[in-house]
């Protein structure tokens, strides 16, 4: 599965130069956890994440505590270019997404931007994939998944050969084979085409 078959797209994005509460509030209406960050030319600046929104938003409240709270007198910060991450990790659309998720990973994050192009002659946001759209593809049911399966496979072979799919927790089975000698390459096929379809997660094929 790559990362253009997950993401989403079009993309909700930020001005390194809008103030916080304004990238708060886009955030917050569009229930999104992180926004790309872009710059005067509408390239990627970085990314801005709840996290990084709500740092130093809040003072102590003195009624939580016995004791005296001192309250700073310094402002929060006032621009999303004061909070936001600049060294961002992104992918490209068909990057794996293996890839996307070993990022998430080891790196705790939980939205990789999309771009296309590249730093130097300036890369364009296409999409955005977070730990949500992920869940959102394991999540579909399994009758879907194997509707798709049987009609990629008939567009892939609408004389035949014919294949019977079962999909059980996102696992395709495809039974049968193609017969004849020199054939054994569209069993092959058929599983490589099953295995396209966003939310399949492993197939396995009987003969």
């Amino acid at each position: 599965m790559l990362a253009r078959e997950v993401m989403t797209f079009p993309v909700i994005t930020v001005r390194r130069t809008d103030t916080v509460r304004r990238a708060i509030q886009v955030l917050y209406d569009h229930n999104i956890t992180a926004a790309p960050v872009l710059d005067e030319e509408g390239g990627l600046a970085g990314i801005v994440s709840e996290m990084d929104l709500l740092t130093d938003e809040f003072q102590p409240d003195p009624r939580a505590s016995d004791r005296s709270t001192p309250q700073t007198q310094t402002p929060p910060p006032a621009r999303v270019c004061d909070v936001m991450t600049q060294d961002v990790i992104t992918v490209t659309e068909t990057t794996d997404v293996t890839q996307v998720i070993a990022y998430m990973v080891g790196k705790r994050i939980k939205s990789v931007p999309v771009v296309r192009g590249d730093r130097v002659a300036g890369s364009v946001v296409v999409g955005i994939v977070s730990r949500r759209d992920l869940m959102a593809m394991l999540a579909r049911p399994d009758d879907s998944l194997r509707e798709e399966i049987v009609a990629v496979l008939r567009e892939h072979y609408p004389a035949g050969p014919r294949w019977q799919v079962t999909v059980t927790g996102g696992v395709a089975e495809l039974r049968g084979h193609a017969g004849g000698h020199g054939r054994e390459h569209l069993d092959r096929v058929a599983d490589l085409l099953a295995r396209t379809i966003p939310g399949i997660v492993r197939v396995r094929h009987y003969q």
